[in-house]
């Protein structure tokens, strides 16, 4: 093995890296963080630019397409942010299989349930509807 290769001679012959899909995960880390950037800036920049922060204007503005979508992508963003940061540390820190994929699959279970009632509440708020 040379200066600079990461592959062992037998992941040479499989096709895999030292961390066969490490990469894929690393780069969807980047690009979900980069989104939660623009969205948190146009997050805070929009409540800042609100003549009132009550109940009412907030339930006005999401309304309105241009605050109930990027309020959605910012919640789905966000929970698939916190997955894969817990998904790392589980995987970082659990080291028995069997309670590796319990624990990922409870956060899977908790991610996803947690995103769908965001979700179902900002659909609530965008089409007017009281509970």
């Amino acid at each position: 093995m040379s200066i600079g290769e990461s592959s062992t001679p037998l992941g040479k012959v499989r096709g895999l890296g030292s961390a066969r899909e490490g990469g894929e995960h690393w780069l969807t880390e980047r690009v979900t963080s980069i989104a939660l950037l623009l969205l948190g800036t146009w997050f805070i920049a929009s409540l800042l630019l609100l003549p009132k922060l009550d109940q009412a204007t907030l339930v006005e503005w999401l309304h309105a397409p241009s605050g109930a979508i990027p309020m959605a992508l910012l919640i789905i963003v966000g929970f698939k942010h916190a997955l894969d940061g817990m998904k790392v540390f589980i995987d970082d820190y659990v080291h028995e299989p069997g309670s590796n994929f319990i624990i990922n699959t409870l956060l899977l279970f908790l991610a996803v349930a947690g995103g769908a009632i965001a979700l179902y509440a900002l659909a609530m708020l965008a089409v007017g509807v009281s509970a």
